[in-house]
């Protein structure tokens, strides 16, 4: 506070009974205080804050700015690959269709025209493969690959959350990662050395080699999209991912059923 300050002047009603119980009275930024001779003595003081009042208050530090700033980016980058691996896993998945036809021509030409060609045949297992490797991105954006769900089930949802970023930090990308390392130099001597099989007529093997490192890429790309979501959920910024959207008509179906939703 500073100086005093007398001849305040005019003072409210509640000031002056307040000043005669001889007891200091706060008005704005002035405390009045009355001394023994009844004087009036006035001193300029800020008011201290309440500290109800500032945990209340939104925080704008500069800190906190740029850590939702860095959310903000890293919530678009698991967006994108998000639709990266929904739109490689949509297209894939009519490989399953192209890989039953062949399957279907090969039956056919080998017993009934008692024809077959080992290029055919590798090709229903390049197609397999394919769907098998592209697709997994694909298929842990939906949350659908096997899970032992004796404990998660039990699990409140930030406990799953929990576990989940355990579970992909510490196995599911060094194990992708370390794949996609180990396939990448065998794809690139499969492409320089113009690899073939070496089955009378078969196909040449670097597209096959190619299909292992770009699945697992797919893979480690979609455990940092579930990373990033995972972790944003636990800062309450988005909805639990690992929570799949319900649909009314299937579930009225399957109560109609007799079956549980």
């Amino acid at each position: 506070c500073s100086a005093s300050q007398n001849g305040l002047g005019r003072l409210p009603a509640i000031a002056v009974s307040n000043m005669a119980m001889r007891r200091p009275v706060v008005e704005g930024r002035y405390i009045i205080i009355p001394d023994e001779g009844g004087r009036e003595s006035g001193r300029f003081c800020v008011r201290r804050p309440d500290r109800r009042e500032f945990l209340r208050r939104p925080c704008t530090t500069g800190s906190h700015a740029l850590e939702s700033t860095m959310m903000k980016v890293l919530l678009t980058l698991a967006r994108a690959i998000d639709s990266l691996n929904e739109r490689i896993g949509r297209t894939a998945i009519w490989l399953v269709l192209v890989m039953v036809l062949v399957s279907t021509a090969n039956a056919v030409s080998r017993y009934a025209l008692n024809a077959s060609s080992n290029a055919w045949l590798e090709l229903q297992w390049y197609l397999f493969a394919a769907v098998f490797l592209l697709c997994a991105g694909y298929t842990l954006r939906h949350n659908e690959h096997i899970r032992i769900d004796v404990m998660s089930s039990r699990f409140s949802p930030r406990t799953r959350a929990w576990v989940d970023i355990f579970g992909t930090v510490c196995f599911l990308l060094p194990l992708a990662l370390f794949i996609l390392g180990l396939s990448w130099p065998i794809f690139v001597n499969a492409w320089v050395s113009n690899e073939v099989s070496s089955n009378a007529g078969g196909l040449i093997r670097w597209p096959a080699r190619l299909i292992v490192p770009a699945g697992f890429l797919l893979l480690s790309l979609q455990g940092i999209s579930e990373l990033i979501k995972r972790v944003a959920f636990l800062k309450d910024l988005i909805p639990d991912p690992a929570e799949k959207p319900t649909d009314p008509a299937l579930d009225q179906m399957r109560v109609d059923e007799g079956m549980p939703k």
